[in-house]
């Protein structure tokens, strides 16, 4: 099983060759050339030497040349290794250092920061040898094969590689993509979300192979303006994106252009109720609140159109099981708080030379997310943030998540992540930094206003000490929150409401 050739069969099969595949400003491909152009890639990547085995490091921009050297990889039985084109230096030294790749195909503007590796390709030069270029079998590989791997987040440390399998996107699409959302050959799918990271790899490149539907690039990055402007050409039907990306869309656009919306995806942080319910207003369909994990390659749990509840993740997808459990691992009963671990067929096969790492995730077949939950007795998962999300203020553990949900509810908050910030005493309190939806309002008087909405709903040791008014949260490159950066104080303010 060669995922490559498995993708290109259900083509031919499902009779949707001649489709579109991708649409964007430069025009559409077919499913039949997307398939065509991966075998013709493979070809000059052996040409490059890319056997089995070997890593190909793909540091491009959502395109159908992404999608050709992803799937040229596979065909080769190498391994894909997509990364954010718009890291820095440094950044894209590490991840050529630790992947060691055979082959890096990278935007001509990059070729530099990669002079280390074997070869390098621009996606010109590929496109170019891709026209004479002699066919290569496929690697005969079996589905447990290492197909790809992806960078988790690094919100707490150094990124690892994630490995998954030839078989696992075969999975994500009978589970989520045609099971949750319904996804089939009439759809038109929008992912804000980059195909370099989980979330967008799914939603941009294998829900559309693996269905005939069609999904949309758009130029100029995950930016409400060319998302819209791509909107306009041809409405899709799903639009799938992190919670940031929907409420500065929303600030950016007041009315939806997008009017044949069947469902709004979110996942990768947090939605509050009141931004969802914004969402829901705006785009007038369903909001489907997911939780993806790059360890388990996409959703593991979501709602869905017919089991949907406000306020949680959703249930588990089909083939996977979770559970609550203490920090020893004990499960816990139902309604309570703690860490959720799951277990399905998808999970990581390992993290890329680092087997200690992998043995601390990876607990007799179970994963452990890293993420605070609750499980009640109809199987729905609320998410009360990451584990290192709890804030500890004056020795009493608070929940950062609770607290951004109550302070999200304010008409004057775009954002909002609060964060335990010591003085120089070393007394720790507890801080709101806000991205305003009008930045010339911020002052004392919507500071004071956030603290009051706060000691409304809170309890006391809940209520922030102060709010600062930032420009922009900060976050990882895979749209993640530093909330280390808060709390060491690594933000400029925009302006500072007073203590309350």
């Amino acid at each position: 099983m060669n995922l490559a050739t498995t993708l290109a069969e259900q083509a031919e099969r499902g009779g949707w060759s001649d489709r579109v595949a991708y649409a964007g400003p430069a025009g559409t491909v077919s499913h039949g050339q997307v398939h065509r152009g991966a075998a013709q890639a493979a070809a000059v990547l052996a040409e490059l030497g890319v056997a089995r085995g070997d890593r190909v490091l793909i540091a491009l921009e959502d395109s159908v040349e992404f999608v050709w050297s992803f799937l040229a990889s596979l065909w080769l039985g190498a391994i894909a290794v997509p990364v954010d084109p718009e890291l820095p230096p440094g950044d894209h030294a590490s991840s050529l250092a630790h992947a060691e790749p055979r082959v890096v195909v990278c935007a001509r503007e990059l070729v530099d920061r990669f002079q280390e590796a074997a070869a390098t390709l621009a996606p010109a030069t590929l496109t170019g040898e891709m026209a004479g270029a002699a066919s290569v079998p496929a690697a005969a590989v079996g589905g447990e094969a290492p197909a790809y791997g992806q960078y988790t987040a690094g919100t707490t440390g150094r990124p690892k590689l994630a490995l998954h399998r030839h078989d696992d996107p075969l999975v994500y699409h009978r589970t989520a993509g045609s099971g949750a959302f319904g996804i089939g050959p009439d759809d038109v799918l929008l992912s804000a979300s980059r195909m370099h990271v989980a979330f967008g790899l799914g939603n941009s490149v294998f829900f559309p192979l693996l269905s005939g539907a069609c999904a949309l690039l758009h130029p100029g990055g995950a930016q409400p303006g060319a998302v819209a402007e791509t909107a306009a050409r041809r409405q899709p039907t799903l639009l799938f994106a992190v919670p940031t990306f929907y409420a500065r869309l929303l600030e950016a656009l007041p009315a939806s252009p997008l009017t044949a919306l069947r469902a709004a995806v979110s996942a990768g942080e947090p939605l509050t109720p009141a931004l969802a319910g914004r969402i829901r207003r705006w785009a007038g369909c369903p909001v489907l609140d997911t939780l993806v994990s790059t360890e388990v390659g996409h959703a593991f749990c979501a709602n869905t159109p017919a089991a949907a509840r406000d306020g949680t993740l959703g249930r588990a997808l089909e083939g996977y099981e979770v559970r609550i459990a203490d920090a020893a691992g004990r499960d816990l009963p139902e309604g309570t708080q703690g860490l959720l671990w799951v277990r399905g067929p998808t999970l990581l096969i390992d993290y890329w030379n680092e087997p200690e790492a992998t043995a601390r995730a990876l607990t007799g077949g179970w994963l452990r997310t890293g993420d605070l939950a609750t499980l009640d007795g109809e199987g729905f998962i609320r998410h009360h943030g990451r584990a290192d999300d709890v804030e500890l203020v004056r020795g009493i553990a608070v929940s950062a998540l609770e607290v951004e949900r109550v302070l999200a509810a304010h008409i004057g908050v775009a954002e909002v992540a609060v964060a335990a910030v010591r003085d120089e005493l070393g007394a720790s309190s507890l801080h709101a930094f806000v991205v305003p939806t009008d930045p010339a309002k911020a002052g004392a008087a919507l500071g004071d206003s956030v603290i009051a909405l706060a000691r409304e709903r809170l309890a006391s040791h809940k209520v922030p000490q102060a709010v600062t008014f930032v420009p922009e949260l900060p976050r990882t490159p895979h749209g993640r929150l530093r909330r280390f950066l808060l709390r060491e104080g690594g933000v400029e303010p925009l302006a500072a409401g007073r203590p309350g």
